[in-house]
């Protein structure tokens, strides 16, 4: 135990001296130094932090969870991820880094009004604070829980030992991220995000190696050959995320997570330009590609080396593996890998709750009749930091009680925010036309609406066919409103000249073999692959071949439709080319 916690220690002090000595070349008084990093952010760090921010604890142990119960059905979460992000680099950024926000609300600002703005920036706090935060902090703390036996080290209960490790992950997270900005939390991000992996895979290759008696090949024979139904990605309606869903309420969560979700795309927004930000989404695209060796085969090892139903509680699935696999030595660097997701998960998320509330809630206020100063904004951000980590720290060990999965309960209550907030995002940009009074009514029946029927109704439909259909709704409501009633604001697509917008030449193929690998993904787990009786055969290799082929295909069309519209994004005059080829210097303002 000495070794494991040693390393651990040295691990974890090395990563926060390094990130703290890196954020202090960044000014901290002010909002864009400490909110957006100074807008200095490269692929590398950006694509790093976008994946680190995602593979939480959370990932962890509720994917393995899930997977060692069932199946790899809830795949759906990570490998159609990699075409969101393609979407997100190619669609979003540009328009977002053209404008120069320094939030996803200012858009609907712009868009329809500033009461739409604020809505949005409270439920995303509302959000964050309720869910990501607190599940966050119980995935990692029955994670270390289980792997340093806390209780069993200071004579506590496991409920107590929930609670100490809430307290611990929480209070270092908040010093973390109100002490070093985004800056901080992206470096440290990129350093935990090494580890991460190193230490991630060695579950798996461990589990392997145990499983074949030290052979990696019977190890193999026996996955594929002994239950090769726990293979299967293609659920069907009765499984925690059927395959029907990536066809109706799946894919807009997915790109609002990716592209809208203010904690996510606020590393990009960071982006020093556009290439650097499209580099570092499509980075993070290929790398989604390979979690799911991280986050669910890891589920199917535990499940051919314990056997179904020996683990209780799915959630303690993967720290047992863990326990169970590694060798003492590696614990440590393992414990340490999973630590900085903890933490990087909790701190991006915190620092976006700061951004939020003292960019589009406290700015613009006034003081003896003058605006706030910058210093007083980040300060200001930086105490409703502390009372949301606080706040999360109390909610966070009642998630134990939670009667679904951890992954599965964390989606669902997800639902109340993302798609209604991606509806209204969508229709403002597909409609020039639609008042803010359509995005306000839209807003609130669809939280409404989503409400009933998944905490107070036993409706024989998946949550996410009623998020889309309720997507379809108020998409036609407010095109509708649009035609009733117009609104006469328009906005300008002007440029703020924040940062160069030049993009990266290579985005549209590097995004189409990101789509053919998530393609190839999905047959190869289907029961036309490894998941059926005998495994894959000939016509595997035939469907893949045609799979990919389609994919070249659409993203061939997808190249030619997008053309016409980037005139619309990127400027066209030769003079602002020019600047814009000066990649590392924002382009001048214009008189």
């Amino acid at each position: 135990m000495g070794i494991i916690l040693g390393s651990f220690l040295g691990i974890t002090i090395i990563v926060m001296a390094i990130s703290f000595y890196q954020s202090r070349k960044v000014a901290q008084n002010t909002s864009d130094g400490y909110f957006l990093g100074g807008r200095s952010l490269t692929g590398g760090v950006i694509g790093a932090s976008l994946l680190l921010c995602n593979l939480s604890a959370t990932n962890f142990v509720g994917m393995t969870g899930d997977v060692y119960r069932i199946n790899m059905s809830t795949i759906g979460w990570e490998t159609p991820c990699a075409i969101a992000l393609v979407v997100v680099g190619i669609i979003l950024l540009p328009r977002y880094l053209r404008r120069g926000f320094a939030t996803i609300p200012d858009f609907l600002e712009e868009r329809y009004d500033a009461t739409v703005k604020k809505w949005v920036s409270l439920l995303f706090i509302i959000c964050y604070v309720c869910n990501t935060l607190p599940i966050c902090l119980y995935a990692g703390a029955i994670t270390v829980n289980t792997i340093f036996d806390i209780p069993g080290l200071f004579g506590l209960t496991y409920t107590q030992g929930v609670w100490a490790m809430v307290l611990l992950i929480g209070l270092i997270g908040i010093i973390y991220a109100l002490f070093g900005g985004l800056k901080m939390v992206a470096t440290a991000d990129t350093l935990n995000g090494v580890l991460l992996v190193i230490g991630g895979l060695m579950v798996p290759i461990f589990g392997l190696l145990m499983l074949g008696n030290g052979n990696i090949g019977d190890a193999m024979h026996t996955i594929l050959s002994n239950a090769p139904e726990k293979l299967n990605a293609i659920g069907t309606e009765h499984d925690l995320l059927p395959f029907s869903t990536l066809f109706t309420g799946l894919m807009p969560v997915l790109i609002y997570y990716w592209g809208m979700d203010q904690a996510i795309m606020q590393r990009a927004l960071a982006a020093k330009n556009l290439e650097e930000g499209q580099k570092g989404i499509m980075f993070a695209g290929f790398l989604k590609l390979l979690t799911p060796i991280l986050l669910m085969f890891p589920g199917i090892i535990c499940f051919h080396l314990y056997g179904a139903g020996a683990i209780e509680n799915s959630d303690l699935a993967y720290a047992t593996l863990v326990n169970g696999v590694l060798p003492k030595p590696l614990i440590g660097l393992f414990i340490a890998a999973m630590f900085g997701a903890i933490l990087s998960t909790f701190n991006g998320t915190l620092n976006s709750v700061c951004t939020l509330f003292a960019m589009n809630l406290y700015k613009g206020k006034t003081e003896n009749g003058k605006p706030v100063s910058e210093a007083k904004i980040v300060k200001v951000g930086k105490i409703c930091g502390l009372v949301v980590g606080v706040g999360s720290m109390i909610v966070a060990p009642l998630i134990m009680y939670a009667p679904d999965g951890l992954y599965t309960q964390f989606q669902k209550i997800n639902g109340l925010f993302n798609v209604p907030i991606f509806t209204i995002m969508i229709m403002g940009y597909l409609n020039k036309k639609t008042p803010a009074i359509a995005a306000k009514i839209s807003l609130i029946a669809f939280i409404g609406v989503y409400g009933v029927t998944q905490f107070f109704m036993d409706l024989p439909i998946f949550y996410l066919h009623i998020s889309a259909i309720m997507f379809v709704i108020c998409c036609i409501f407010m095109f509708i409103m649009g035609k009733v009633r117009p609104t006469d604001k328009i906005m300008e697509a002007k440029r703020n000249n924040v940062v160069s917008i030049k993009p990266w030449k290579h985005r549209y193929e590097f995004g189409t073999l990101i789509m053919a690998g998530a393609v190839l993904t999905y047959i190869a787990l289907s029961p036309i692959g490894f998941a059926k009786d005998g495994g894959a055969d000939v016509m595997t290799g035939v469907w893949m071949v045609v799979g990919v082929a389609a994919t070249f295909l659409a993203g061939y069309l997808f190249k030619k439709v997008m053309r016409r519209f980037d005139k619309q994004v990127y400027d066209d005059d030769e003079t602002q080319e020019n600047e814009m080829a000066l990649a590392d210097v924002p382009c001048p303002p214009r008189g």
